[in-house]
């Protein structure tokens, strides 16, 4: 296990030593929060509905620990190119424990991130309906970080070309947002949609995160914390197997 703490630690000690990085990871997510909020908010409760920033502030949570999570693999490239990916797999250590601690690593980092995005939405006006039950959504965060960061790797143990990665993260992370219920409400939506939004894994953990802040599930707090749970799961054992594969 100390494996598995260091390379979590290197994790950590990169992140917080730029702070470039760790501006440039929230801009985003602020950027739809207050557009989306301000923007949509009107017709929002026009059509019947609650105040659209207290409804958007969990999905752009999901969003953020998407965004930052899936981008976690980057690194596996980034340190193939320079040698120190080789020299980490021939040490006398299972690439197991090399895999969780990176994807421990990114996890952290993206709910970190969430709870950033969350702390500056309390500060501008959001209101959860039970602050005790934060902790709660950051479990939310967390088996979300967890599911994306795996899957992230799994993506980047297949790839060799840095230009390549972003472009497939993007081609991945806009449809699973945009479908993910962060932006509208999972009610009375056509067929077709409803299932590619129940099929859609971040679906399970905006819905998570907004059930535990405001009380307002459209899934239900057990489908979620299972389905969350059992796709991490799989994807932490598929990404296991990938990474296992790397060839140096």
């Amino acid at each position: 296990m100390d494996t598995v703490y260091i390379l979590w630690l290197r994790q950590m000690k990169h992140y917080f030593r730029s702070g470039s990085r760790i501006i440039g990871s929230i801009g985003q997510p602020l950027l739809f929060l207050f557009a989306f909020g301000l923007g949509f908010g009107p017709v929002f409760e026009q059509a019947g509905e609650t105040d659209y920033f207290q409804f958007l502030v969990p999905g752009i949570i999901g969003m953020s620990i998407l965004f930052t999570s899936m981008f976690n693999g980057i690194d596996i490239i980034w340190d193939r190119q320079f040698g120190f990916l080789k020299e980490t797999l021939v040490a006398p250590v299972s690439r197991i424990y090399i895999m969780l601690g990176r994807t421990l690593g990114g996890a952290t980092i993206a709910v970190f991130q969430g709870i950033i995005i969350l702390s500056i939405s309390l500060l501008v006006g959001f209101q959860p309906h039970n602050p005790l039950i934060i902790p709660a959504a950051i479990l939310f965060m967390l088996l979300t970080a967890l599911l994306f960061s795996a899957l992230g790797i799994a993506i980047a143990s297949q790839l060799e070309d840095m230009q390549g990665f972003p472009l497939i993260m993007n081609f991945l992370i806009m449809p699973l947002f945009l479908l993910s219920g962060a932006l509208f409400p999972l009610k009375n939506l056509p067929a077709a949609l409803n299932i590619i939004v129940h099929i859609n894994p971040l679906s399970y953990g905006v819905d998570g995160i907004r059930g535990s802040l405001l009380g307002l599930y459209e899934m239900g707090l057990w489908l979620n914390l299972g389905a969350l749970s059992a796709i991490a799961i799989l994807l932490l054992t598929i990404g296991a197997y990938f990474f296992s594969k790397i060839q140096i």
